[in-house]
């Protein structure tokens, strides 16, 4: 036979018994979808799960303060509270600072720009902070020195500048003590920020920073409007919950404080992950394995059509023919159930005493097991049962087709 004669005659099978054929293909179907759905929806909820320990070990608080309701009002904050959140037992870092309302950026502009052509004031955030900054959002330098304490005490006019704001005024070296002029007021460039750790902070990249004194000074930026602070692991919660009274005691509940989720509902959301996760896999799996069930019942229907010929014969009725393959296919669920179940206990129990975890199991799971067999070894024999009771005497009798 040749090439054209071999595929027409595989085609002419794969076709003379298209039930049994689609059953087939069901089952190769359902396998590879097995396969792609275990790899991706592992990998999805392994990148879900990893996203909520993330949220677990972040440090990070971030307290936006209200502006005053007034120009005359105090500041919700002072900038001395800073301090009392620096002595809470947990925080390892504490910053504040006042920035430019968005929308109403600074005119800033490098005076070692020389190129014409170029645009020399830029619109950018400013902020005036403490010194404590990097530290508290993580964040390095890429070159110089970040303003220390004695540059806020002295009220010196000192900048650093963020990545993306040295890039725009064209400031890639600090040696020759370059200086930016903020809305018309000279500030020595001591640094750049490198990268910033932080990712709810990003807009120090944007930003030219100024110790706060000196922006109160010459820029009236106002009072703080934003508290960030770093604790130790497992601290955020609490601090979390002390920081509003250590920084406004007078209005603690004025003061916006976003920490990171709770453990405990971290924990469920987990748990809930990884029993999502199963579950699919699980019924993927029954579904896999009604296929094979229908697949073989439909096969011994084929076999057996001599003997569902003579049983009509000798008088049995189309539900006896039915009821018979029927239980059949809810037997070989039954004990596909009991032996599935067992070795599923014993698989839990190997794998926990290997990895030296304790094993636990789900004893109403273990029990409902083999019934959950059996209702589908009768879902998956309800079509073979059909095909097999439809089936006419003298049709049957003349065996397979």
């Amino acid at each position: 036979m040749n090439v054209r004669d071999l595929i027409t005659e595989a085609i002419s099978g794969v076709g003379a018994r298209p039930a049994r054929t689609a059953l087939t293909i069901a089952g190769v179907v359902v396998g590879i979808g097995t396969l792609v759905t275990t790899l991706g929806v592992s990998a999805t909820a392994g990148n879900q799960i990893s996203g909520r320990f993330d949220a677990a070990t972040a440090t990070e608080i971030t307290v936006n303060v209200p502006a005053p309701t007034r120009p005359d009002a105090p500041p919700a904050v002072p900038w001395s509270a800073v301090d009392n959140v620096a002595r809470l037992n947990g925080v390892t870092a504490v910053t504040a600072w006042s920035r430019t309302p968005e929308g109403r950026d600074l005119p800033v502009r490098a005076n070692t720009v020389r190129d014409p052509t170029r645009i020399l004031d830029r619109l950018l955030p400013v902020l005036g902070s403490t010194e404590t900054l990097p530290a508290a959002t993580r964040a390095s330098l890429s070159a110089g020195r970040f303003f220390d304490a004695g540059h806020v005490r002295r009220r010196d006019r000192v900048a650093v500048l963020g990545p993306l704001a040295a890039e725009q005024l064209g400031l890639t070296r600090i040696d020759n003590q370059p200086a930016v002029f903020v809305d018309g007021t000279a500030y020595t460039v001591i640094g750049i920020l490198g990268s910033i750790a932080r990712q709810d902070q990003q807009v120090l990249g944007t930003a030219v920073i100024l110790p706060w004194t000196a922006a109160d000074d010459g820029l009236d930026l106002g009072p703080i409007n934003t508290v960030a602070i770093a604790t130790a692991l497992g601290g955020a919660q609490l601090i979390a919950r002390q920081a509003p009274f250590a920084l406004a005691p007078n209005d603690p509940a004025g003061l916006d404080v976003a920490a990171p989720p709770d453990p405990a509902s971290l924990r469920n959301g987990v748990a809930g992950d990884v029993n999502g996760l199963l579950l699919i896999l699980g019924l993927v799996s029954l579904i896999v394995g009604a296929l094979g069930i229908a697949n073989v019942t439909l096969v011994t229907v084929m076999e057996r059509t001599a003997e569902i010929g003579l049983r009509r014969a000798m008088g049995a009725r189309r539900r006896h023919i039915a009821v018979q393959f029927l239980l059949e296919s809810t037997v070989i669920g039954l004990l596909g159930g009991v032996v599935g179940a067992s070795a599923g206990i014993l698989t839990v129990v190997a794998i926990s005493v290997a990895k030296q975890w304790t094993p636990v199991v789900d004893g109403t799971l273990a029990a409902a097991s083999p019934l959950v067999g059996a209702l589908v070894g009768l879902c998956a024999g309800l079509y073979p049962a059909m095909r097999a009771a439809r089936m006419q005497p003298v049709d049957a009798l003349r065996g397979p087709n």
